[in-house]
């Protein structure tokens, strides 16, 4: 395999780092992967992924979002994302589709986007569809109540009163504290994210991982929560949108499987006509960390093999 990193700058002036890894042999390309990670993780926890896909024949480039890994440019500044962050996150994986189509033309392009990565794709299928030839949601959630509407209400007060770049325990605990709720004697706080311990472990010695987002995160985070399951935008989605959902059924980020359903159930209403699903049994949040992670990476390329043979067949 072989790799590179870059960087590229979008309108309002934020640098953003990307990871490029390709196969040795370029001839032999036959589609390109572009990565979304999750929240307060990296896009270099994705190199084994890479390293999979590129044996396989596929091209794989990952961005570090604003406020995540090398892009937030230090420690500190992790967990901020600026102004109207999850609308620039959105457009920087759009720009980033676009040096793609420009460095790799003729080549069809998917989105594989995990968790937070995963809601940003939700919009991402609405506002750039046309970018990409089909997409993977990975760790994913459905439709939110009147605890959404809440949280944006403390979140957008607690911003107000105590500026953008404040960072509340309590909100952080209220977002992810009940997470290992249905985990019997729960090693770290990090359970909930796989099964195998090595790789929880990997997740909290990173440092620039698991760490505590702004409350204009989470405002700004909410807010696209709420726009993502309103009608108006869903129907802007291509009905021949190929789209593959994939979550473990104890993933407490999609209630269980319980909120994936939902999810499922809102394209079927849609009545998007490539939509598939798969819910993996005693599956955690972070399959490609998973105990089952192999199963996962080989359902994720026999679906892509499948949409490459329909872009070019």
């Amino acid at each position: 395999m072989r790799s590179r990193t870059f960087t590229f700058t979008d309108k309002q002036g934020f640098t953003l780092f990307v990871y490029h890894w390709s196969p040795d042999n370029q001839e032999e390309v036959k589609g390109v992967v572009q990565i979304a990670h999750g929240m307060t993780e990296t896009a270099q926890r994705y190199e084994r992924f890479a390293r999979f896909l590129t044996d396989a024949g596929y091209m794989v480039y990952a961005n570090d979002h604003r406020g995540h890994g090398k892009t937030a440019g230090s420690i500190e500044k992790l967990g901020y994302v600026g102004h109207d962050g999850f609308v620039w996150m959105v457009n920087n994986m759009a720009q980033l589709s676009q040096i793609i189509h420009d460095e790799q033309p003729n080549q069809p392009l998917f989105l594989f986007a995990h968790s937070m990565g995963s809601f940003l794709g939700q919009k991402y299928m609405y506002e750039f569809s046309q970018l990409i030839d089909g997409i993977i949601l990975s760790g994913s959630n459905g439709s939110r109540g009147v605890e959404l509407l809440v949280g944006l209400g403390v979140t957008h007060l607690i911003t107000a009163m105590r500026g953008d770049q404040y960072r509340s325990r309590w909100i952080d605990s209220l977002a992810f504290g009940s997470f290992n709720r249905h985990i019997q004697s729960p090693r770290t706080q990090f359970d909930w994210l796989s099964r195998d311990p090595i790789e929880v472990d990997k997740f909290i010695d990173d440092p620039y991982c698991g760490g505590v987002s702004t409350t204009s995160f989470y405002r700004d985070f909410f807010k696209m929560l709420r726009e993502i399951q309103q009608k108006p935008y869903l129907q802007q989605i291509p009905k021949d949108l190929p789209v593959f959902i994939i979550a473990g059924d104890q993933d407490p980020v999609g209630m269980r499987g319980k909120g994936v359903r939902k999810l499922v159930e809102r394209y079927e209403e849609l009545q998007l006509q490539q939509m598939s699903y798969k819910l993996y049994q005693e599956g955690r949040h972070e399959l490609l960390n998973d105990i089952n992670r192999k199963e996962v990476m080989q359902d994720c390329l026999e679906w892509l093999n499948k949409q490459v043979e329909r872009t070019r067949g």
